[in-house]
């Protein structure tokens, strides 16, 4: 008969090897979970990037097309209506920033499009380039991350225009016209003010002023 010390030694080394193995597992399903989340917030900084590049760009054009309309006496509503809006452009912008941080828009430009309505901008869906195990988790090698990321474009100014001039009556002559030019009116954007005076366009408000570009749901 084995003496009892060899016989609880040997009970005993399948459950050290158990124990190890499942200390192993464990290790081993942390590090895939953290190598997914990881690749899940790369994937969602580049669909954010990619979303706020588009209307950002999408946004340029509208500056110059929104006080063209105003000069010309346009309804506000009308004008704001009418400016305008190029998907390509803007999915090209947003394809050049899914690149800058490892990833593309899922199944080329057909993962990006223009949000209609009122408010304006674009949603795009991307991928990572990277798999989300990296060949290290077995299963993983052709799985990619996936997020989507909408940004729209709000107008974040009120227009008051300018009181008629009654001493002008609505007459005057052709000779001197261009320089008897009154403002159309005020833009006030943030509690800031823009008098929109013909004669001094370099004082005009800027893209940023009148439009702001941030991510929704």
């Amino acid at each position: 008969m084995q003496p009892r010390r060899f016989r609880d030694a040997g009970q005993a080394f399948p459950i050290y090897i158990t124990v190890v193995a499942g200390l192993l597992f464990l290790a081993f399903a942390y590090f895939a979970v953290g190598q997914a989340a990881a690749a899940r917030n790369g994937a969602q900084t580049a669909a954010d990037a990619a979303a706020l590049a588009a209307s950002q760009d999408a946004r340029d054009p509208f500056r110059q097309g929104l006080l063209d309309g105003i000069l010309d006496g346009g309804d506000l509503e009308d004008v704001l209506g009418r400016l305008p809006f190029t998907e390509a452009r803007g999915c090209a912008e947003a394809a050049r920033f899914a690149a800058k941080n490892d990833a593309e828009l899922t199944g080329g430009y057909d993962g990006c499009h223009r949000v209609f309505g009122f408010r304006r901008g674009f949603e795009v869906k991307v991928r990572t380039l990277e798999s989300v195990g990296d060949s290290v988790v077995p299963g993983t090698e052709n799985q990619h991350a996936t997020a989507t990321a909408k940004a729209v474009i709000d107008f974040r100014c009120s227009f008051q225009k300018a009181e008629p001039d009654e001493e002008d009556g609505g007459g005057g002559s052709d000779e001197g016209e261009d320089e008897d030019r009154k403002p159309v009116g005020t833009l006030r954007c943030d509690g800031r003010d823009f008098s929109l005076d013909p004669d001094d366009p370099h004082l005009f408000p800027t893209a940023a002023d009148l439009f702001s570009v941030h991510l929704t749901d």
